[in-house]
């Protein structure tokens, strides 16, 4: 395994992260154990999860990834060889079981108090703010919404969140907060008001979806990660599978994600099929795995801190663990680059 550092911390980290939002839904207890075995066994140690797991969500699931982990946790007494790292869900829809308001200063003290029950520990190393509460583009949403100038019901309380979140550094219950699913905008608000006043915790990671499918974090928030130093935690960096290619030629194979849940399509529309067309024939060509090649282009990019890998078999986690030998060469990396002039951003 290879290492580095979340950004401003002396906290080292596997460059890939073990996913886990599909325990309790697509994996049993069991098989979660299997993959934290595995992945302990070959290294990674930094693990992501969050309260909503497993996704899609239902009521009577709520939380149980994290209990899954708590229970390994409990059997195995290895806390202190992890990095963990969770979120707080935030207000939508979908989320009406969990909360119905913003992150207010309750809400974020009591989920943190839930999370850690559920995790069996007395700490969280990485704690995120799940998606904005605001009305802004995330979650397959490419542009701004323009109905966010006339009705946005968002009031700005990002001073008040990271007041919470500094009580909760100094009590030990957290050591370093991070964003996920945010905007330029967002991250720079966020780090605008720590710079008014450098006792308040600093957001050093941004959780956001970045593959050979959806690469817009360059756009904008690549540079944020540059000058700010705030590390990217890539999520979906196969596309929901897509990039494994098992989608294309119009396979559905059972099990699949996609195929269980066709309303995560994001990554499966026809330009988005062209391009992975277009990567499985790279791959192919200089005897790669498509979706090691494309987990190994993206610890490429300077920003990247550690990728998240998720999988519902063993197999796969093997498969996926495994591109951290791997590393692309020249002309690998142009012809992809080239593809991605073809099919810029295909996925939102």
């Amino acid at each position: 395994m290879k290492y580095t550092q979340l950004p401003n911390t002396d906290i080292t980290v596997s460059e890939l992260c073990l996913g886990t939002m599909t325990w309790g839904r697509q994996n049993t207890q069991e098989e979660g154990f299997e993959q934290m075995n595995y992945a302990l066994d070959q290294g990674i140690q930094f693990w992501d999860t969050a309260e909503l797991y497993p996704v899609p969500t239902l009521p009577e699931l709520y939380a149980d990834t994290e209990r899954i982990i708590g229970n390994w946790l409990s059997k195995n007494k290895k806390r202190s060889e992890l990095v963990l790292a969770t979120k707080i869900a935030g207000k939508a829809p979908f989320t009406k079981h969990i909360r119905t308001t913003d992150f207010t200063s309750d809400a974020i003290t009591q989920a943190i108090t839930n999370s850690l029950e559920r995790l069996q520990t007395d700490y969280i190393d990485l704690y995120q703010l799940h998606w904005p509460t605001r009305n802004t583009n995330f979650f397959g949403k490419r542009d701004y919404p323009l109905e966010a100038f006339h009705s946005d019901e968002w009031k700005d309380n990002i001073y008040e969140v990271l007041i919470t979140l500094q009580s909760e550094v100094k009590s030990g219950r957290i050591r370093h907060i991070g964003l996920s699913n945010e905007t330029p905008w967002g991250v720079m608000r966020f780090l605008e008001e720590y710079k008014k006043d450098y006792s308040l915790p600093k957001v050093i990671t941004v959780q956001n979806p970045y593959s050979l499918l959806n690469r817009l974090y360059e756009v904008g928030l690549a540079e944020v990660s540059h000058r700010e130093q705030v590390g990217l935690l890539p999520y979906s960096p196969l596309g929901f599978g897509v990039l494994s290619g098992k989608y294309l030629g119009g396979k559905t194979p059972q099990d699949a994600r996609v195929t269980l849940f066709p309303n995560y399509n994001r990554y499966s529309g026809p330009e988005a099929t062209a391009a992975t067309e277009a990567y499985a024939e790279i791959a192919a060509q200089h005897g790669l795995a498509l979706p090691q090649m494309a987990l190994a282009y993206l610890r490429t990019k300077p920003f990247v801190t550690s990728t998240i890998i998720g999988a519902t078999s063993m197999p796969q986690l093997i498969e996926n663990i495994a591109s951290i030998e791997l590393s692309l060469e020249d002309i690998v990396i142009e012809q992809i680059e080239a593809v991605h002039k073809r099919f810029p951003n295909p996925a939102p």
